[in-house]
C-alpha cells in the first residue's frame, strides 16, 4: 500500500519510546519514534529526511520528547554554504589527503580505527566503552541500502594509512551525514569539520541542494557546534508523512570564528 509520498518500504516495527533519561540536556527526558523498515527506496528516504527522520542501519527514528523541542533537525543549503575562516583551514588541512567515496567495507582496519577512536573518547568524554564485532559493524554501518556511502580518508604520507571514516547516505536531493570516527594519533586537526566541507562540495558538484546534518541541540556542545556551518535552515516541529514540511533559515548571532 502507498502512502502520499509513495512509500513502498516494509515496515517490520513501529514502536516509541517510553520517557528515558535525556543523553544531551541534563535533567530532562527522552522519548524516540522507532521504525525498523526494509526495502526503503532512495526516494522514500529523502521525504523521511525532508520530515526530520534519521537513519541508522535499517533503524529510522526521530525525537518525540513530550515537554521538549531542542533537538531540531538542520541542513545546509549547498548552493549558498559559505566556510569560516576555520572551517577552511581545516579543509586546507585535510586537502593532501587521499579522499575515496564508495560502498561501506567491513575489515580488521575499520573495526581497529574505530575502536581507537571510541577508547579515546572513553578517557576524554567519559563514554562507556564500545565493543564493535564484524556484524555489528555491518549493521550499523554497512546494512544494505541503495543510499548508503562510506567516506574513506587515507594518508600518502604515512604509507596511505586510514585514519578517517564518514558514514552517508546519498538521496535525489541530499548527503546525509550519519557517523563519522577517525585516527586521534594521525588524523590531521579537525578532520570531521573537514569532512562536512568536503561533503557540502561534493553535493554541489552532484548539484544536490542539501547536506543534513542532523539535530541540533543548542544547549548540548557536542550537538551545538551544527550551527556554525552558515546558512543553514531548520526544521519545524516534526510534520506528518501527510503533511508538508516547513523549512526556515536562521541566522544566528556569530559566533567567534577565527
Amino acid at each position: 500500500m502507498r502512502d502520499k509520498i509513495g512509500r513502498v518500504a516494509r515496515l517490520l516495527q513501529h514502536i516509541v519510546e517510553p520517557p528515558r533519561a535525556c543523553s544531551y540536556l541534563p535533567d530532562r527526558e527522552a522519548r524516540l519514534e522507532l521504525r525498523v523498515q526494509v526495502d526503503v527506496t532512495a526516494s522514500e528516504l529523502d521525504a523521511m529526511l525532508e520530515r526530520g527522520w534519521r537513519r541508522f542501519g535499517p533503524v529510522y527514528f526521530r525525537p518525540v520528547c513530550a515537554n521538549c523541542a531542542e533537538c531540531v533537525t538542520l541542513r545546509i543549503p549547498t548552493a549558498s554554504f559559505a566556510a569560516t575562516k576555520s572551517q577552511r583551514r581545516a579543509a586546507k588541512a585535510a586537502a593532501r589527503l587521499r579522499r575515496v567515496v564508495g560502498q561501506p567495507v567491513i575489515d580488521d582496519e575499520r573495526l581497529a580505527l574505530y575502536q581507537r577512536w571510541h577508547a579515546e573518547r572513553e578517557r576524554s568524554r567519559g563514554w562507556e566503552p564500545s565493543e564493535l564485532d564484524p556484524e555489528r559493524y555491518a549493521f550499523d554501518f554497512a546494512f544494505p541500502h541503495p543510499s548508503v556511502r562510506e567516506v574513506a580518508f587515507y594518508d600518502p604520507e604515512d604509507e596511505d594509512r586510514l585514519i578517517g571514516i564518514g558514514i552517508c547516505d546519498e538521496t535525489p536531493s541530499a548527503l546525509s551525514a550519519v557517523y563519522f570516527f577517525w585516527d586521534p594519533e594521525h588524523a590531521p586537526p579537525s578532520l570531521g569539520v573537514a569532512h562536512v566541507v568536503f561533503l557540502v562540495e561534493h553535493a554541489r558538484a552532484l548539484d544536490l541542494p542539501y547536506v543534513y546534518l542532523g539535530y541540533r541541540v543548542a544547549e548540548c556542545a557536542s550537538l551545538a557546534y551544527k550551527s556554525r556551518y552558515r546558512p543553514h535552515e531548520l526544521l519545524e516541529g516534526r510534520p506528518a508523512e501527510n503533511e508538508q514540511p516547513s523549512w526556515h533559515p536562521e541566522t544566528p548571532a556569530r559566533d567567534r570564528d577565527h
